[in-house]
């Protein structure tokens, strides 16, 4: 299934995408949140479906929000990709970095990218994401991925002078509102035929500089949750960002690239759709 969530925001809906045509699914269920993942909510919907029930159709015109609702944490792992660790100039990690993004940066695949206020070095870094699908601690490995929904293309947006230049945790970097666009869809397991081999790629202004495949991840999806799973539980709904390739504009060379009011942002991955985003400068 290839699961959506529309209308405006603060107001979404749950859905569904079936033969490119998005319906309307909140006869079915309330919403793809928690509770929905929690309560074997993507059998139930899966089971409806089968019986063919008659569903709105939405429009293609509206808003798509977040494909996941209120997730309890958002959890990104750093400097996931061996040629992204080169292009920073910082080491291969023994194990996994983890950082937060707060949930409040979570938004649609195309909502505006707000520029921060005081921002100087806004930058965009193609994720795939995946969300759990049940409750997780101290997970085996070999059983990790039981406990995943489904996986989404996000943009890990990232201010470096705030994450880097100014001391601390990464997060403040990391957390800014729209800095978290996920989807267009959450896709279940089953639609993806192999999570490990996916093309994925991000351009600004219609210049391409991100062209990959999660190939080339350092560390996979299931030692991701048997990893993570060791230092905190992981809820339902939960959204856990792998890393991003090569490409982000910090690492340009001679000289870095950010993001200006104006820009417009692409990117996409195969099986997970695309999403754009039109950066705006802050404003009260």
């Amino acid at each position: 299934m290839k699961l959506i969530r529309f209308g405006e925001e603060g107001h979404e809906k749950p859905g569904v995408i079936i033969n490119e045509k998005r319906y309307d699914v909140s006869a079915i269920v309330s919403d793809f949140d928690e509770s929905f993942f929690e309560n074997n909510g993507l059998e139930t919907l899966k089971a409806a479906l089968e019986s063919n029930p008659v569903l709105p159709e939405v429009d293609q015109n509206v808003r798509l929000g977040s494909p996941v609702a209120r997730p309890s944490k958002i959890i990104c792992i750093g400097l996931n990709y061996v040629d992204h660790c080169r292009e920073t100039g910082a080491p291969i990690p023994a194990e996994p970095i983890i950082f937060f993004k707060s949930t409040t940066s979570l938004c649609g695949p195309d909502d505006d990218l707000i520029i921060p206020k005081n921002s100087t070095k806004t930058d965009w870094e193609i994720e795939l994401a995946f969300v759990v699908g049940k409750k997780a601690s101290y997970v085996e490995e070999a059983d990790a991925l039981d406990y995943v929904a489904g996986y989404a293309l996000l943009n890990d947006y990232s201010e470096r002078a705030f994450q880097i230049e100014m001391g601390g945790q990464w997060a403040k970097g990391k957390g800014c509102d729209t800095f978290a666009p996920l989807g267009p869809f959450l896709a279940t397991q089953d639609e993806i035929v192999d999570v490990n081999n996916i093309p994925m790629w991000l351009t600004v202004n219609g210049k391409k500089f991100q062209n990959s495949n999660t190939s080339n991840l350092v560390f996979k999806i299931p030692f991701l949750v048997h990893y993570l799973s060791q230092f905190m539980t992981l809820l339902p709904g939960d959204i856990i960002s792998t890393g991003t390739p090569p490409g982000v504009g910090l690492g340009i060379k001679p000289d870095p690239i950010y993001i200006k009011p104006g820009d417009v942002i692409e990117l996409g991955m195969d099986g997970l759709g695309s999403s754009k985003q039109v950066a705006k400068a802050y404003s009260k």
